[in-house]
């Protein structure tokens, strides 16, 4: 293992719908079972921005809040004493993720967590973020619909559960100067979807993240921090980008 390799990991969905957002709950147990051998150390995210370069270790989070995180993650996790962040998307609670009233293609429609089971995860430990108020592209949108996507969710999830949430998930993973900048005005964090480990130069405001549906297969997860899993997601990264994803 590379001893300076840090990464924030992360999922949508625990079924078994193969979608691009899907892992199975056969696939994220073996994922958890490896974490949980003691390879590589699993801490929050602010935690992982505490240690230092040379300190390997991964953070946990999921985006949506799908319902099936309370009953096939969360228990897992919880059984293994693993800190986890769960972005939530305010103005979808207790509804679905048909984001806008559509559905994407190739993605399944399926039930959002409520307030009252939010509420029970935050008490059993499960770090609550924000994903905006309804799951907008960011980048999209102008000064007053851009504060009011952040702040409305930092707020919703304060009144609700009584705390403001230090951590943001950019839907989409869409982010530029504007939307950073607006971000610092309401989170210490904020997440983004590229494709690799966490750098030195990285800030609070763009941090990558691993997308845990390319690490279905066993073998590349146990290769995590080597020469070989780097090269592989660089080759993933580059992929990616010719897709334009």
């Amino acid at each position: 293992m590379n001893s300076g390799m840090r990464g924030i990991l992360t999922w949508h969905s625990i079924d078994a719908s193969g979608s691009p957002i899907s892992v199975s709950r056969e696939e994220f147990r073996r994922q958890v079972e490896w974490l949980a051998s003691g390879s590589v150390r699993v801490v929050g995210v602010e935690g992982l921005l505490e240690l230092r370069d040379d300190q390997p270790a991964v953070a946990l989070s999921f985006d949506d809040g799908f319902a099936n995180f309370a009953t096939e993650a969360a228990p897992l996790l919880r059984q293994h004493g693993f800190a986890v962040t769960l972005f939530v998307v305010t103005q979808h609670v207790g509804r679905d993720n048909r984001w806008g009233g559509r559905s994407d293609r190739g993605v399944p429609t399926l039930p959002l967590l409520d307030w009252e089971a939010l509420g029970r995860l935050r008490g059993d430990g499960v770090t609550l973020g924000a994903h905006t108020a309804t799951h907008a592209r960011l980048t999209t949108l102008d000064g007053a619909a851009l504060e009011a996507e952040l702040g409305q969710a930092a707020e919703e999830l304060e009144r609700r559960l009584g705390a403001r949430p230090d951590a943001l998930a950019y839907p989409y993973g869409a982010v530029n100067e504007q939307v950073a900048g607006a971000a610092a005005r309401w989170y210490r964090t904020a997440c983004t979807t590229e494709l690799r480990s966490l750098g030195p130069r990285d800030t609070r405001l763009r941090l990558p993240r691993i997308d845990a549906w390319y690490l279905r297969d066993s073998a590349t997860l146990e290769s995590f921090g080597s020469r070989r899993f780097l090269a592989w997601l660089w080759a993933r990264r580059q992929a990616r980008r010719l897709r334009g994803h």
